[in-house]
């Protein structure tokens, strides 16, 4: 059991994509000397980083299991001393030589969820973390209970690689009542964009104005890929549901489905930093590569 700290340490609030890539370069520099990582985190953008980790550790095998806690380690209350406890014990938690669960993750208030389908939802209470869309990966109780069914283990054959080329060009445009056209264009016109989180009202519904949709129409015929994510913490973008979804998808916006926010923005983040052909980046988009969207 080893240590590595940042010096100066680093208040979550000041996360950055560079801050990622030097995370994931840790765990590859030390992948071969330890059964699991545990990760300390602040709560504010922990699930960011889970998922921007879950994306940059291609093939994983070993556990990556962030934690922290909601009053800081030298409060008598404090709940990061079970976190902690608890995360070491799941990172180094082997049957038959194997991990039983090689994936990035959060463990937060005596349950473990898979780190790109978590949202922070609370900033008062222990209970920090939900993850809507997915059910826990284990919970902790006078045992661990790992639900196994639902944790993904990797092709042995396949490769350990990671990446930390990330591409920053991206932006979020947050549909509300009232928004106005300046407040789009200020978004879409934006000098080199690549990419939009376009987070929409319940199934993935728009405004069906016309100055609206053009603005959608001219921003994906430039290139710039849109992911439509609902603004509802659980549930799916289904854009064949109702006539306002189906005029985005007409217009080239992409199915973000039961993704979450902080993982769409990464993973396209993710994708700009491959380099890959606009066609082939809006077909990943729309695909699980991590198991943050439901197949």
């Amino acid at each position: 059991l080893d240590t590595i700290s940042f010096d100066p340490l680093i208040d979550s609030s000041d996360i950055s994509p560079a801050i990622w890539a030097e995370l994931a370069l840790i765990v590859k520099n030390n992948y071969h000397k330890y059964h699991g990582f545990v990760i300390l985190h602040g709560t504010d953008t922990m699930s960011f980083s889970a998922s921007a980790l879950s994306f940059m550790l291609e093939n994983l095998n070993k556990p990556v299991v962030f934690t922290g806690s909601q009053l800081p380690i030298g409060m008598l209350r404090t709940d990061g001393k079970e976190n902690l406890i608890s995360a070491i014990e799941i990172a180094a938690a082997y049957s038959n030589g194997k991990p039983l669960v090689p994936e990035v993750t959060i463990f937060f208030e005596n349950q473990l969820f898979r780190g790109n389908r978590t949202t922070k939802h609370n900033a008062e209470h222990f209970n920090a973390f939900r993850s809507d869309n997915y059910p826990p990966l284990a919970q902790a109780g006078i045992s661990i209970k790992y639900n196994f069914p639902y944790i993904h283990y990797p092709t042995p054959s396949q490769e350990f690689k990671v990446h930390t080329n990330l591409g920053c060009d991206v932006a979020i445009l947050k549909l509300f009542p009232g928004i106005s056209p300046a407040t789009v264009d200020a978004i879409l016109n934006q000098e080199g964009l690549k990419a939009v989180v376009l987070e929409t009202y319940g199934a993935g519904n728009a405004i069906s104005d016309d100055w609206f949709l053009k603005r959608i129409q001219k921003a994906v015929e430039k290139g710039i890929v849109i992911l439509n994510v609902t603004q509802c913490k659980a549930g799916v973008v289904d854009m064949d549901k109702y006539e306002n979804g189906l005029l985005l998808k007409k217009l080239g916006v992409l199915n973000g489905k039961d993704i979450t926010f902080e993982a769409a923005i990464v993973k396209l983040m993710f994708l700009l930093g491959k380099n890959l052909s606009l066609e082939k980046t809006k077909e990943l988009a729309q695909k699980s590569i991590s198991g943050e969207i439901t197949s």
